[in-house]
Parts: structure tokens; C-alpha cells; sequence
């Protein structure tokens, strides 16, 4: 940190400290903070704009008036054509998510490259065991996955981006962070006990953006993680090896049964015999009167073995007539 650039800033301080009503004691507090991480302490609304403050003495002024969202003009393009669907993107810093995007009706497969030297890299927001899955929970579905942890663990920001949304929730996911990424997609931490970043702030792959806790509808310290794109959930684990605690590839490839509830980590994609993936469009059956797992593998050409593999059934599971089963 410039030190001659960190008193400027003071000045700067000081002579606005009748517009802004800041206390004189957080100028005594900056002057003497020594800290080698970088986490919010203050934020300042000036004539000349809002500048951040951050415990290792360095300030930052946002030039971000106006700001559309876009992050990723390819991506915009893409999903705002009819070809795709005439998808719109918005930049709300009050609202968790608008709702207006139905990605199940997406025209066509839309490729994000998730990694790269350009975009960034990837950080696991959080080293911990998953403790519930992106999955109907109790009636309901859970559109994320969660993360066991201990109050006050920091939790960080998976890829770089900016910070969309990051205030109490009364919807039920307590405390909200939210971050648009330069790859497209959106990422969702909540419950966590305080936020350690504001809505504008230009975020790294790996910085504490947070602490765990236990806040919202929550019951014991977690960490909810979500994945979004286009306000459209997606299981993380689609994404994220949480095992090995890495990308499971550079390239996501979008389509529209991604976003339906209960997709789960990929048998989409195959590779043929050039070695080239390939998507494999799912498809499902309705069992009807005097079907079983042997007659339906018959007729689709199929496996019992993969029919239950697909569906989380057993040999023996009993079929109810109008159930849908997956068999490919």
C-alpha cells in the first residue's frame, strides 16, 4: 500500500467529513490499522463518487455509475438473440433474483468456459463435507447444496467477479452475498454471520468475501451455496468436484434440461467414438398397467441395472402407474 496515496485519502476524509458524518474516530482507527488482509471496514459516499476502505490501509473509488451487469458481452450476445431465446440479464442490488428467465425452454446448448487465464481461476468457497444436496428436501426443493462449517470460518469467492447483492435476506438466506462472474455465471453464499464485502466491489478468485454462520432459515452452521445462471438454478455439483475440491472441467456446456429440478451430477454427456463429447438428450417413460424395470429396459433398449442407476431405484422397487422413470 502507498502510503502517501493512503494520507491523501484522509485529506480527502477530513474534508468531507461534514457531508458524510464520519466519525473522527474511524480516522484514528485508519491511520494506525496494520493488516495484511484485504476485508471491508467503511464505505464513503462522496461528491467525487464511493470509495471503499479495507483493513490493509488501501481505498479504492467505484466508476461503476450506470453499470448494465454485462460482465461477459459473448454471453449477453448469445442470450439475448432469438436463436437462444431473447434472454435479458438485469442488475438488481436489492433483489435476489427476478424470475423473469425460463431456461428450460433455452433454444439451444450455450457453452461458458468456466476457467481460463483471461476469466480467472477457481477457489472452493469453503472446504467442508457436504451435509444436504441439491435435491426435493421436506416437500421442497433445495437449489443448492450445503456445506457444514463453523461460525465465523471465512468463506470465499469461487471465480472473479462483482459483487451484485450482499445485505440480510428475509426471504431465509440470512445473510446474502451474491457475485456476477466474468465466466457468466452467478454464485450465492448465504447464511453467513457477517458480510465482509458491499454491492459493486470488483472480487478475486479466493477473497474473504464473509463468515459462517448460522443466519435465516437455518438450522446450525452451514454454508449455502448455490450456482445460478440467467437467475436459473444449477446443481453445483455439476460443476465443482467437491471431492478432489476442483473444476470438473474448464468448458460447461449449457442445455435446457440442466435447469430442471433434480438434475444430478452428469450422465448428459457421452464420448463417442471419435472422442469427442456428446450430449445425450434425456428422455423418460410413464410407466403404465402391467409394466416392470425388465419390460421397460426390453423396450428401450436399455439395462435394469442402468433404469435403476438413473432413477435411484432398486431391483425390487414397486412401479405406480403415471411415474415417470428416466431411461436414457
Amino acid at each position: 500500500m502507498n502510503l502517501n496515496r493512503f494520507h491523501s485519502l484522509l485529506l480527502v476524509l477530513r474534508s468531507y467529513k461534514s457531508h458524510m458524518k464520519i466519525p473522527i474516530t474511524l480516522l484514528i482507527v485508519l491511520s494506525s490499522f496494520f493488516c495484511s488482509s484485504q476485508i471491508v471496514i467503511d464505505t464513503a459516499n462522496l461528491e467525487i463518487g464511493k470509495i471503499v476502505i479495507y483493513s490493509d490501509r488501501s481505498w479504492e473509488l467505484l466508476e461503476d455509475e450506470g453499470f448494465d451487469g454485462v460482465l461477459n458481452p459473448r454471453i449477453h450476445d448469445i442470450m439475448n438473440s432469438p436463436e437462444y431465446g431473447n434472454y435479458s440479464l438485469t442488475w438488481n442490488t436489492n433483489d435476489c433474483y427476478s424470475r423473469q428467465n425460463d431456461l428450460t425452454k433455452l433454444k439451444d446448448t450455450v457453452w461458458l468456459c468456466v476457467e481460463s487465464d483471461e476469466l480467472g481461476g477457481f477457489t472452493m468457497p469453503f472446504d467442508g463435507y457436504i451435509t444436504s444436496r441439491y435435491k426435493y428436501r421436506n416437500g421442497k426443493f433445495h437449489n443448492g447444496i450445503d456445506i457444514d462449517l463453523v461460525t465465523g470460518d471465512t468463506v470465499v469467492s469461487a471465480w472473479d467477479g462483482v459483487v451484485r447483492y450482499a445485505q440480510a435476506n428475509s426471504g431465509g438466506y440470512g445473510n446474502l452475498v451474491i457475485i456476477r462472474h466474468y465466466n457468466g455465471l452467478e454464485t450465492y453464499y448465504a447464511h453467513l454471520s457477517k458480510l465482509l464485502t458491499f454491492s459493486g466491489q470488483k472480487i478475486k478468485s479466493g477473497d474473504v468475501i464473509g463468515l459462517g454462520g448460522n443466519t435465516g432459515h437455518s438450522f446450525g452452521s452451514h454454508l449455502h451455496f448455490e450456482v445460478r445462471f440467467y437467475d436459473n438454478t444449477i446443481n453445483p455439483e455439476e460443476v465443482i468436484d467437491f471431492k478432489k475440491k476442483e473444476l470438473k472441467d474448464p468448458n460447461l456446456f449449457l442445455h435446457k434440461t440442466l435447469f430442471r429440478p433434480g438434475v444430478t451430477p452428469s450422465t448428459q454427456w457421452k464420448t463417442n467414438s471419435n472422442g469427442k463429447k456428446q450430449y445425450v438428450e434425456k428422455k423418460y417413460y410413464k410407466v403404465r398397467s402391467g409394466d416392470t424395470l425388465s419390460r421397460i429396459a426390453e423396450k428401450h433398449r436399455t439395462s435394469i441395472n442402468r433404469l435403476c442407476s438413473l432413477n435411484g431405484l432398486r431391483k425390487t422397487s414397486i412401479l405406480q402407474i403415471g411415474q415417470n422413470i428416466r431411461v436414457r
